[in-house]
Order: structure tokens, then C-alpha cells, then sequence
């Protein structure tokens, strides 16, 4: 039987702790919803005594949320306990994270204090903490820097006092992962009463070692895991929920399970990255944008014949609707090939090798080769099989003017028009297109890309349309941006399932 790993999320606490990153109370109780849809075990709602929307905030979310525990950070201090055990009394199941620092480092220029006194003070706060609640969680900060056998002396001791859990953090993201490893073995082949409660790692990404020593901490006997979505969290980070997740799935073999629903992954980074308005990188591990993106030919030939040679996860497993061949100068025939079979053009031979020739060229001069490029180099127009067409399109915009647009919609085969103002012209003109197309339809996604260079630019505008829980893509070129907005509209338009 595999044994279990907690997550333990802390994206509304240290996460949240991100310069132009915090979240109000609804936003948080969005987030912990879909935390709790992601199927973590302890949400750490936030620091309650720091602040009165930090303390609502845990107020609210306990009120929220059913199954996780809700957990509450203070400082080994008696009014930070009470304030927090406040904090979480509609929790149905509550937990308090009381510490202090461990370090020498800490202990000599933080605390100006000695081994001995921190050691009671942590006792001391423990044994306090347990007047409000049962699960007592300890943490002993800076112990990636901590002297093992002294923190072998505070974690046994705390454990005595009555912790359920101790949390070794590496606060700084000093440690290396065999030394991380280490540490967290000696505790466990050192301390008496260890198996009393369970040891949780908390690691920080400043040397870019986070999820490598989460990993090593769980390898050595942690059971707890404090991570964040995103990777999200002070400085350089912490650990990313995604990635100690996935790793536990792809390696089967280290026998260790969580609760995580790994399909709902991709739509929780979404959220906090929306929330927080922090973008993901997009070579970011497990929901970047190219996580499952090929653009090199070698790969895209080996996907293609089969997906496991260069893909270790399937995308579906995160909620990702499959993985993207993206067409540069350096893709080759096959992905060339694939893609305009996807489109019902099929090539072979001669006639594959003069359209892949005329393929290099053109992405010698563009980053990315869209759809419409390839059909038009293969002698398909993608617009003739479209069944709506833009047929025409007027607009009157100026300083101190109302923007209104007309238009004119051939739908298969028939003319339907329409005008209507909007917020400038490209709102009007997207305005009059859904006078005539009456479906519920929201713009998530607007981009303009210059093509060519001077006053008679031909640009490229890329849009995201969802409708109906999808989301459509639309591609456009014109040397009149509000047509190519217009154009590429209808575009994603043509691509809804419209009955």
C-alpha cells in the first residue's frame, strides 16, 4: 500500500506574500474553493494578527471550505495564538502553525538569545497552543541553516509537548538536495517519539532547488509537503504544488500517493495567475505555455509516431486538451504533413517537398506559422470554406467623436448587417458583429502584432473568444487593424460548434 503525502498549501499565506500580489477576501475564497476542488489537505488561509483583512480572510475561508484543514500562522506568541485561534473558530477542521527561528544566525542577530531560551520559548508555544486546538503544527525556521543535532533537540522536544506536525523549512533555498535529504534522515533515525507527528518540508526556490528538496525531504521520511501553486512565494518562490504532484505520478515507483486531482492542475495555476496578475513563465514545468509545446522537427517526428518519446506526462492529466506542434523554421516535413492533414489537405511527395520549401522561407521571416499560412501555401484559403465572411466594414473614429461601426456578414450565403458605438472603433465594430451573431461570447484575450515596419504596416492580431466553456482561437492579417480585430473575430467565430 503507497503511503500518503499531505499537501499543504500555503498560496494564501506565503504566496500571497509576493510584492502587487495580494488578493481581498472573495478573491482568497475563490481560491481556496478551487484549492479545495484540487483536492489539497491543508489550506494555510493566512497570518491572522499581521492584519484585520488577514484575519478575516481566515475567518471567511473557514466559513467556505469543508474538508481541508483550515491552518493559521503566528509567531511563538501567546496574543498571535489568540488572535489566531479566534481567527479559525468556524473552522470544521483547524489548525494552528506556531514556530520560531533555529538557526544560529537567527538566534544571535533575530532573537539575541541562546540555544536554551529559544528551545523553551518553542515548548512553550506549543504547549499554548494546544489550549485552542489539537492539531499543532510547529515549524523551526532557518532549519536548512540549523545545526542538525540542535534541531534534533527542538523537534523532540516540541513533539513532547504535543505538535501533530514539525515543519523543517528551508527558508533561505540554501540547501542542497542530498543535504536537505540528510537532514530530514538524521530527524528521523535521531529524534525519540519522531513517529508522534509528522515532519513537513517547506522549501524556498532562491538557488532554484525547491521541488529538488521537497522531493529529497520525502524520499528521507517527510509526509507533509508546503507548496504553493505556481511556485509563487517570497524572493524566488516556493515549492510548486504542480510539480511535486506530477513528479509523485510519473514516479509510481517511490510509492507515495496524494489527494491532488491532477486534472484540475492547469485550471487552478489559470486562477491564482488571473487573480494575482502574476503570468506564469511560459517555460514553467508541468502549466507553462510550452510545457507541452514542440517546435524542433526531431521532436515533432518522434511525437507524432509516438507521444511518449519526448512527452513523460500526458497533458489531459493536468487539464490540458492535448499538446501543441508549433510550426518554426525549425519544424520539419512530418509536422508540416500533420498539420495540414488536421485540415483535410493531405501532401506527399513532390508537392510536399515545394510547399515545405516555401514554408522555410516564410518562417524565416515570421516566430510562428499560423493555419491560414500553411492552407494558403498549400493552395487551400481557409476563408473560402468559412461559412461566415466579413463583406464589408465601415467605421467613423476621431477626437471627440462616437466611435460606430457597420457591417455586413455573409453567412452562408446570405447578407446580414448591422451598426452599433462602442469604447473606440474595433469595440463598435466587434459590438455590430454580435448584433447579427447572438451568442454569448467573451473576449479573453486581445493581441496586435506588427508584421511589417512603417506607415503602411500589416498587422497581425491574435484573439481568444470562449463560448460555451470553450475557448476559440482567431488569427487576422491587415494593413487595417479594426478590419484584421474584425476579421479575426469572426474567425474564432467560424470555429464554434453552431448548430
Amino acid at each position: 500500500m503507497a503511503d500518503k503525502l499531505f499537501i499543504f498549501d500555503t498560496t494564501l499565506r506565503d504566496g500571497e506574500q509576493v510584492p502587487g500580489c495580494q488578493l481581498n477576501t472573495v478573491e482568497k475564497i475563490e481560491v481556496a474553493r478551487a484549492l479545495e476542488g484540487l483536492g489539497v489537505d491543508v489550506i494555510e488561509a493566512g497570518f491572522p494578527i499581521s492584519s484585520p483583512g488577514d484575519f478575516n480572510s481566515v475567518v471567511e475561508i473557514s466559513k467556505a471550505v469543508t474538508w481541508p484543514t483550515i491552518c493559521a500562522l503566528t509567531r511563538g506568541v501567546q496574543k498571535d495564538i489568540d488572535v489566531a485561534a479566534d481567527a479559525l473558530r468556524f473552522a470544521k477542521s483547524k489548525r494552528i502553525h506556531t514556530g520560531i527561528g533555529t538557526s544560529d544566525l537567527h538566534i544571535k542577530y533575530k532573537f539575541n538569545s541562546t540555544q536554551d531560551e529559544i528551545l523553551e520559548r518553542a515548548v512553550a508555544a506549543v504547549k499554548y497552543a494546544k489550549r485552542y486546538v489539537e492539531d499543532v503544527e510547529f515549524y523551526c525556521e532557518d532549519a536548512g541553516r540549523t545545526d542538525n543535532v540542535y534541531l534534533a533537540r527542538v523537534v523532540e522536544a516540541v513533539i513532547k509537548a504535543g505538535a501533530t506536525v514539525v515543519n523543517i523549512p528551508d527558508t533561505t533555498g540554501y540547501c542542497l538536495p542530498s543535504e536537505f535529504g540528510d537532514k530530514i534522515k538524521f530527524l528521523m533515525e535521531n529524534v525519540n517519539g519522531i513517529h508522534n507527528a509528522v515532519i513537513s518540508t517547506h522549501c524556498h526556490n532562491d538557488l532554484g532547488m525547491a521541488t529538488a528538496n521537497t522531493i529529497a525531504g520525502v524520499m528521507n521520511g517527510a509526509r507533509q509537503v508546503e507548496v504553493t501553486v505556481n511556485g509563487i512565494g517570497e524572493r524566488a518562490g516556493n515549492t510548486s504544488l504542480e510539480e511535486v504532484a506530477m513528479i509523485l505520478k510519473c514516479h509510481k515507483g517511490l510509492g507515495i500517493d496524494t489527494n491532488i486531482n491532477t486534472q484540475k492542475i492547469y485550471s487552478a495555476s489559470r486562477l491564482v495567475s488571473s487573480l494575482m496578475n502574476m503570468p506564469v513563465q511560459p517555460n514553467k514545468a508541468v502549466v507553462g505555455r510550452n510545457a507541452f509545446a514542440h517546435s524542433s522537427g526531431i521532436h515533432q517526428d518522434g511525437v507524432l509516431k509516438n507521444i511518449q518519446t519526448y512527452e513523460i506526462m500526458n497533458p489531459k492529466d493536468v487539464g490540458i486538451d492535448d499538446n501543441s506542434i508549433v510550426l518554426t523554421a525549425r519544424s520539419g516535413r512530418a509536422a508540416l504533413k500533420h498539420r495540414l492533414s488536421v485540415h483535410g489537405v493531405d501532401l506527399d511527395g513532390e508537392k510536399l517537398d515545394k510547399v515545405y520549401e516555401a514554408f522555410l522561407k516564410l518562417a524565416d521571416q515570421k516566430k510562428e506559422i499560423n493555419d491560414d499560412d500553411i492552407l494558403m501555401l498549400a493552395g487551400q484559403d481557409l476563408s473560402s470554406t468559412q461559412r461566415i465572411k466579413l463583406d464589408y466594414l465601415q467605421v467613423t473614429s476621431g477626437v471627440g467623436v462616437k466611435s460606430v461601426a457597420s457591417v455586413c456578414l455573409n453567412i452562408s450565403g446570405e447578407r446580414f448587417e448591422a451598426a452599433a458605438s462602442g469604447n473606440g472603433p474595433v469595440d463598435a465594430a466587434i459590438k455590430a458583429v454580435k448584433h447579427i451573431i447572438k451568442r454569448k461570447m467573451t473576449l479573453q484575450e486581445f493581441l496586435i502584432q506588427a508584421i511589417t515596419k512603417g506607415s503602411d504596416d500589416v498587422g497581425k492580431v491574435h484573439m481568444q473568444v470562449e463560448h460555451e466553456g470553450c475557448v476559440y482561437s482567431g488569427f487576422a492579417a491587415n494593413t487595417d487593424i479594426v478590419a484584421a480585430s474584425v476579421e479575426a473575430y469572426i474567425d474564432a467565430i467560424n470555429k464554434f460548434n453552431l448548430n
